[in-house]
């Protein structure tokens, strides 16, 4: 088959979907990645073929969410967002029309999902949607966009329909920029005022989720067209070897801490950057600190620091005593996977739901939302992650769990069924 993926965001949000395209292209498929173009190394040092939904992902953040983001208001950001959607759907169309040519599946998740139905239908080619963190409506739990909003304990109806809701505040945030891709480049006719869930989910459309059914047990009522198939790791690209100064650096003591906040900006790196140094020093540990997008920088870091750049987590992280990082998706899948404690400092949007998620699982303590941050409670989780052995036990038990898993293999399985159900 020739499949093209649609994946928009942030690096955690693009890599799992180069995992599975890489999955696929050592299955025997084609894989076309439309991305926006900060990742353009990264897919085709994989041996994808990239094509540019265009803009620059981190440019736009930073001119955009950086002053909000740290307050955690999705509501706000959703609204900031929605308006740098408008600038980059007409691109994304045109260039979509000429990645999707000739495919046989168009595959997307959240990021990419209006376009992706958008092409599909234009083109008559059939669509499957992949997600990072449940979308599908169930009253087990509450939707993880709206378990930062104050709410006491949801009955099952409201569970419902707290993914009712939190689906139409995403889709109305594209809605406007979805219109101009369809009428102004597709020559297509607007999509419904309440965006395609509904059909989708009255059509049977089938849908894969890429996390492990260790984090959430798929609910009991979801139907059987709904699939866990478990997380898809990128491991590092063949001939990639860590920085020689890291791994001095990590072989001259105890298993330092890992301190990251990934693609989450930070209106003052340098007052962050001090936050995190005194709460190392506090609990007395070692640590690497990612800088990320964040710009987290020291001139004169102490010799118990080392700051990285990009770094494969599935190399560092097994490596770390415990992580400290902002519980998005991909980089908690990547700490539960390396059985080290998590230390979830959640901004906005899935964050804080998987923050009680690790809570909950006993592989990490509550997590501290970052307007909350301070030197005290940092230094306090630093220490209960690398003190408490029941903890410690719980995460390794869960990262030797989710280790036995191979998520891109059974994803990769069921994307072959779903084309050939023979």
């Amino acid at each position: 088959m020739q499949i093209t993926i649609i994946a928009g965001g942030s690096r955690g949000d693009i890599q799992p979907y180069v995992a599975l395209g890489t999955g696929l292209k050592e299955a025997g498929h084609t894989v076309r990645v439309l991305a926006p173009q900060d990742y353009q190394d990264l897919i085709t040092t994989y041996g994808l073929e990239f094509f540019d939904m265009g803009g620059g992902v981190q440019t736009m953040a930073q001119s955009q969410i950086q002053d909000i983001v740290e307050q955690g208001n999705i509501l706000k950001i959703l609204a900031v967002t929605g308006k740098g959607a408008q600038q980059l759907a007409l691109q994304s169309a045109v260039n979509g029309l000429v990645a999707c040519e000739g495919s046989d599946l168009i595959l997307a998740g959240f990021a990419g999902l209006s376009n992706g139905l958008a092409l599909a239908e234009k083109l008559g080619i059939p669509f499957l949607q992949a997600h990072l963190m449940p979308f599908t409506p169930t009253s087990e739990f509450p939707s993880v966009l709206t378990s930062q909003l104050p709410q006491t304990r949801l009955t099952r109806w409201a569970n419902g329909l707290s993914h009712r809701f939190a689906q139409q505040m995403m889709w109305q945030m594209l809605r406007s920029a979805d219109n101009k891709a369809r009428t102004q480049v597709l020559q297509m006719a607007p999509a419904s005022f309440w965006g395609p869930f509904a059909s989708l989910q009255q059509n049977s459309q089938p849908i894969i989720y890429g996390y492990s059914p260790q984090v959430i047990s798929p609910p009991a009522d979801w139907p059987h067209y709904i699939h866990v198939t478990g997380y898809w790791f990128l491991e590092p690209p063949a001939g990639w070897e860590p920085p020689n100064d890291l791994v001095h650096f990590l072989q001259a003591g105890p298993a330092p801490v890992y301190v990251g906040f990934g693609s989450m900006l930070s209106r003052k790196p340098e007052e962050t950057t001090d936050l995190v140094l005194k709460a190392l020093a506090r609990s007395g540990q070692r640590a690497v600190l990612s800088s990320g997008w964040g710009g987290l920088k020291k001139e004169d870091l102490p010799e118990t620091v080392f700051m990285v750049g990009s770094i494969p987590h599935s190399w560092l992280f097994p490596k770390m005593a415990a992580v400290v990082h902002h519980g998005g998706a991909g980089t908690t899948g990547a700490g539960l996977r390396a059985g080290i404690p998590s230390i979830i400092t959640p901004f906005f949007g899935d964050q804080p739901f998987w923050g009680q998620r690790v809570c909950a699982l006993g592989v990490g303590p509550q997590p501290i939302p970052r307007r909350d941050l301070t030197v005290n409670n940092l230094a306090e989780a630093i220490q209960c992650a690398i003190t408490d052995r029941t903890m410690q036990k719980n995460a390794a038990n869960v990262g030797e769990r989710i280790r036995a898993e191979n998520g891109i293999a059974q994803a990769v399985a069921v994307i072959e069924k779903i084309r050939n159900p023979k």
